[in-house]
């Protein structure tokens, strides 16, 4: 038996790779599916099945385009509807994968169609549970995704059975392997590890030391932040198909030269800069939003740019394909060319350009007693600001950064100052606010780590977050 969990950071998503005899299974496969080929060929191993959880939200799921490549069934739990092939299993329902099995756990809470798989092994011994978004690593999946109609509440109500009756019954030993780690925005605060066991989970997690439904439901549904705007998007096009990712590339990789990336631009399309954040500081194109590949970038990505709307790139040299990936990883179809040569190509023709101030924080004390006109913005989540800030600052979070009305208490006199946890968030917030015609702003290096022991910068604290 061999399983490997295929982890990829940007997204907090765990895909699952199992083999046995030569007979292979992939559990919430991405939607660039070559390393499950290159897997298969590997091992000498036909991939026979397909599984997924449940109808991903912060992601689109490899599963069609690797049943196209291989003729593996698409496997779901009970509850499932699709509006392609796929088959949809019994609850107890056991699948034969070489010398091992895998059986169907149906457990609603999440979504109504949630279903855990569970890994025996030669021996018929229980080995490892798949649990999809129904049990993180301290924490459980969110029950106020896609329930149709009914309530988060009546959700949480599930959840808990399902943890209680399905869950909490297997062995102390049987390795938890679930569907996202730390990061994750479909669960409250997930666990800094990517598996552990059930007596572990027994022992720490907050969702099965409960006893009492009432608390429980009260405890899951508390302090839910809203969801990323992506998320019933991906829901939607897991549940009834997609283009070919190949179709996808084809239409994005089409290098484009200054003058055809500003005609594209000036056409209506998006121009999204995809470099670090510290280079795009420096100089961007006019009017691009900033959201560097080196942080949460598909995430960002799916919460803050139209999935309507042609997209260009401005990428790092040889990182234009990546980007597409990436991008197409939560659904964005609608990328149309890059600039040929990245940003140093733009620079040759003579084109104009913008760039971003930042200043440390000691330049933020010293300004603060002497302007009655300086703002400091603070775009991290709630939950980060009421965990302490600096006094007066204003919240307003990235993710409601393209919400003209956010920005509309912002006066032309105003001197802003925009930060974030460590810089990543905040250069996308200052590249947004410029983009909507605000220019008197600066990032402030470093971010909030290193504002909070700067001389002169009072931090305050909240004790509760009005969500």
């Amino acid at each position: 038996m061999y399983v490997k969990q295929l982890y990829t950071s940007c997204l907090s998503e765990a895909a699952y790779f199992i083999e046995s005899n030569g007979i292979a299974v992939v559990i919430d496969p991405l939607r660039d599916i070559e390393v499950y080929l290159d897997l298969a060929r590997e091992r000498n191993a036909t991939i026979k099945y397909i599984f997924e959880t449940h109808f991903h939200a912060d992601f689109v799921s490899g599963h069609l385009e690797l049943a196209e490549a291989t003729g593996a069934k698409i496997v779901y739990g009970p509850d499932a509807e699709t509006s392609f092939d796929s088959y949809i299993a019994k609850d107890d329902e056991v699948f034969e994968i070489g010398a091992v099995t895998l059986k169907v756990l149906h457990t609603p809470g999440h979504t109504l169609e949630s279903s855990c798989y569970l890994l025996s092994d030669e021996q018929q011994q229980p080995y490892a549970v798949f649990t999809g978004d129904t049990l993180f690593v301290g924490d459980v999946g969110r029950p106020d995704l896609f329930s149709g109609n009914l309530t988060k509440e009546e959700l949480a109500g599930y959840l808990f059975d399902s943890l209680n009756n399905r869950i909490k019954t297997l062995p102390d030993a049987v390795i938890v392997y679930p569907a996202h780690g730390p990061g994750s925005a479909c669960g409250k605060n997930l666990g800094p590890n990517t598996y552990s066991t059930i007596g572990e989970e027994k022992a720490t997690n907050y969702a099965l030391l409960a006893t009492d439904k009432d608390k429980f439901i009260e405890e899951v549904t508390s302090g839910l932040a809203t969801p990323p705007s992506y998320f019933p998007i991906n829901a939607k096009i897991n549940k009834e198909g997609y283009d070919a990712l190949k179709a996808v590339m084809e239409k994005a990789m089409q290098p484009l030269s200054p003058a055809e990336f500003k005609a594209k631009g000036k056409a209506g399309a998006l121009i999204l800069d995809t470099r670090p954040a510290t280079e795009f500081g420096d100089g961007y194109v006019p009017g691009a939003i900033s959201i560097g590949l080196e942080g949460r970038f598909a995430e960002w990505a799916g919460s803050l740019l139209p999935f309507d709307q042609d997209i260009i790139l401005v990428t790092p040299i040889g990182k234009e394909e990546e980007t597409v990936v990436r991008m197409a990883r939560v659904g964005f179809d609608n990328v149309v060319g890059y600039l040929n040569g990245g940003y140093p190509a733009w620079e040759a023709a003579g084109e104009a350009k913008d760039m971003i101030i930042t200043v440390e924080a000691d330049e933020l004390a010293m300004d603060i007693p002497h302007d009655p006109n300086l703002v400091i913005i603070d775009v991290r989540k709630p939950i980060e600001f009421a965990d302490g800030h600096i006094k007066n600052a204003l919240n307003i979070t990235l993710g409601d950064m393209m919400d003209p009305g956010k920005l509309a208490d912002l006066e032309d006199n105003h001197n802003l100052y925009v930060h974030c946890q460590g810089g990543y968030r905040s250069i996308i917030a200052c590249s947004i606010m410029k983009r909507e015609g605000i220019h008197n702003l600066r990032n402030i290096e470093g971010g909030f780590a290193k504002m909070k022991d700067q001389k002169g910068l009072q931090v305050v604290q909240e004790k509760t977050v009005l969500n």
